[in-house]
């Protein structure tokens, strides 16, 4: 990741049991190359989540293996905790939040979006639930239903404990509880992709977008359809000539709800946008990163979009619909449908707002 960029920081909710601890070590031990900072919202004396993660207690900062670091916090210390790890000497490349099972989500989500910390920025909210004690867990926690209406991406952990009917009948409750197009990933033991929530190794130039390779690598011998990437499918796109502002924000708001993830670059040549405009998406959750193009670096479009059950032809017809032939004379307006998206400076640096420009989306 561009080091220069704000640090994503993503919150991984749930209720107590879910698996959310388990889906965070698969993460970690899938990280590759990217400096993961962790953050444990445990309650109680005993930090058994921080336990889990980290394999010692001692020090609330603790020092995990392949540059990780771990903290283990309550609610009133994770703005303090988030700048220790977005400190440049620990150079973290992605923040996970786990959330304590009876915590409210809702309240992180707004504590990260409020935030004035210059050096993070918020990365979308995972919410984890259990397959088979699900129906148990909204009947003690009617709050589940307000969660799961707020998450950008769902894991239905523990599948490997329903049949494929109760599991068909829970994706369809959940689709129902959810926001409109938010998806919802299948999993057992916790084992989902990582590069669905980030990338993981640091970006460079000479190596392109990411792709699955790594995880292919991780084989050691056995059937790739018990690897977590095997129900996933990637679908890359390359465009030399600048994309329509309006048209590829028509696709990002009615992309299928199997598209999980979506990263990469935009060039849109729209005078006075005429910066590299890095993109993330998880789920529902969009966010736009301007950044100065590279010395060298050619102007061109570069995204990789990951999912589950989507039409790879048919999302590159749609990307191809989204080309623009004179991006100089596309008026500045039409770039306000991405501005919603970008995250805003802080109070003491904001300019000035001019007659109708827009705000960053909620």
């Amino acid at each position: 990741m561009n080091s220069r960029q704000p640090i994503p920081v993503v919150v991984l909710a749930g209720f107590l049991g879910s698996g959310k601890t388990t889906v965070l070590n698969h993460l970690l031990a899938g990280r590759g190359g990217t400096r993961i900072g962790v953050v444990v919202n445990d309650f109680g004396s005993i930090e058994v989540d921080a336990m889990a993660v980290a394999g010692q207690v001692g020090d609330s900062m603790v020092s995990l293996g392949g540059g990780c670091l771990c903290c283990a916090v309550d609610g009133s210390e994770l703005d303090a905790y988030l700048e220790k790890l977005s400190a440049p000497v620990h150079r973290i490349d992605v923040i996970v939040i786990e959330a304590s099972g009876l915590a409210e989500p809702q309240e992180m989500v707004r504590m990260l979006m409020a935030s004035e910390n210059p050096a993070v920025r918020y990365g979308g909210m995972v919410e984890v639930v259990d397959a088979a004690e699900f129906d148990a867990t909204r009947a003690r926690h009617p709050e589940t239903d307000r969660h799961l209406a707020v998450a950008d991406l769902v894991v239905l952990n523990k599948t490997d404990r329903v049949d494929a009917r109760e599991r068909a009948r829970l994706e369809t409750l959940l689709a129902s509880l959810c926001a409109p197009g938010t998806p919802v990933v299948a999993a057992d033991h916790g084992r989902i992709d990582p590069e669905l929530l980030f990338d993981r190794r640091p970006w460079t130039e000479t190596r392109g977008q990411l792709s699955f390779e790594d995880l292919l690598a991780q084989a050691d011998g056995h059937d790739h359809c018990t690897h977590a990437h095997a129900a996933y499918e990637s679908t890359e796109f390359t465009s030399e000539q600048a994309m329509s502002p309006r048209r590829l924000m028509d696709f990002l708001d009615r992309r299928p709800a199997g598209l999980y993830r979506i990263k990469g670059s935009v060039w849109f040549g729209v005078p006075g946008h005429e910066e590299c405009h890095e993109v993330h998406a998880v789920g529902r959750f969009l966010r736009f990163a301007p950044r100065p193009w590279g010395r060298g670096e050619a102007r061109r479009t570069q995204l990789v979009l990951i999912g589950s059950g989507t039409d790879g032809a048919a999302l590159l017809r749609e990307l191809d619909h989204c080309r623009e032939e004179a991006p100089r004379e596309v008026p500045p307006e039409s770039m306000w449908g991405v501005l919603r998206y970008v995250a805003r400076p802080r109070p003491e640096e904001e300019p000035e707002p001019g007659p109708g420009e827009p705000g960053e989306a909620p």
